[in-house]
Order: structure tokens, then sequence, then C-alpha cells
């Protein structure tokens, strides 16, 4: 399975993409899944015009970035809160793309303060609703992301590891059970 995690901050510097690049090397270290990291600031899109639906329609500019969007077969996304949401970059990475039917996503937010960005989480699960995709109902909501992981994305506040290994489990309970269903309909077919 490829699960593409989507680092939703164009901030330089961001705080929850050490929180991506953290899960990243955790489900490539603990998995046999193919773990990519799509990162808005170098796959910036520019404002929504068109749907790219297959890799021929999209510029050659963004092609890359449709051939992983379009060949995933999972998402996670990180975001910070942004006014009580999450960032319009994510947003408009997401528009860019067809519908995600059927496809599992986990929903990850951080922030620096107490609450963790668990607005933004809220949004997204809407989100993902209107994509058409099925959210994991285990979320990480990371308060305080600044003390727990480091620049690199090295956990640095052990007591989280509980709380992350309980998201990932249950993400990839869904996602498995998920891609086991997309294969009996497919030899079925």
């Amino acid at each position: 399975m490829t699960i593409e995690i989507i680092s939703g901050s164009p901030r330089i510097g961001s705080v929850s993409y050490r929180v991506a690049l953290y899960l990243q090397q955790y489900l490539t270290k603990t998995t046999d899944h193919q773990i990519g990291l799509l990162d808005v600031r170098e796959h910036n899109l520019p404002p929504i015009q068109t749907v790219f639906s297959s890799v021929e329609n999209t510029p050659e500019a963004y092609r890359d970035t449709t051939r992983r969007m379009l060949g995933a077969d999972a998402f996670i996304l990180v975001t910070p809160e942004y006014n009580g949401s999450y960032t319009p970059a994510l947003k408009n990475l997401l528009d860019h793309y067809p519908k995600q039917i059927h496809k599992p996503f986990g929903i990850v937010t951080a922030s620096p303060g107490a609450m963790g960005g668990i607005r933004a989480a809220m949004q997204l699960q809407q989100l993902i609703f209107a994509l058409f995709g099925i959210g994991s109902p285990h979320m990480l909501v990371v308060p305080a992301v600044d003390k727990k992981f480091d620049e690199r994305g090295n956990l640095v506040d052990e007591s989280f590891t509980l709380a992350i290994e309980n998201f990932v489990t249950e993400y990839l309970w869904l996602a498995d059970k998920l891609a086991a269903e997309k294969l009996v309909k497919k030899i079925a077919a």
C-alpha cells in the first residue's frame, strides 16, 4: 500500500512538519508500506483552476505531484491550526485532484498551544467527507508540538509515544481493511 503523508503548513520552520517527518520515519521503519511525504512548500500548486484528473492533463511542473496523489492508496493529513481550521495550502492541494473515493485518511494536527489544533481536526473531518474519503476516528492531536518533536522530526517527549502508537495502530487497521476490501472486489470483477 502507498501512503502519502501531506504536510499542510506553508511556513518556513513549520513545527507541524516535524510530526509529518516523524510519522514518515516511524511508518517506514515499522511497516512494509511505501510511505511518501508531500510537503506543500515543495508542491506549491497555484490557486485551483482545473482538477488534475490524470498525469497527462496536468501541467509538466506538477506531474510528479499528480502521480503521487493519484497513486496513493491512503493519506495522512498533517496541519497546524490557522484561525480555527486547516491551512488554505492543504485545501488548495487537495482541491486540485478528483474525489478520493473510499480512501482512508488519518488526521494529525499540531500546535505549540495547549489545544493541539483540535478545531482544525474537526474541520478536516468535514473535508474528508466532502472528498468521499473515510476518516480514521482516532486522530493524533499534538499540543506543545515544539516541546515534543525537534527540528529533525525526532520525538523528544517519550511520554507522547502511546498517543502516536494508538493513532498509527487505528489508522493502519482502517487502511488495511479498506485495501483488503478493494482487493476482494478487484478479484471478483
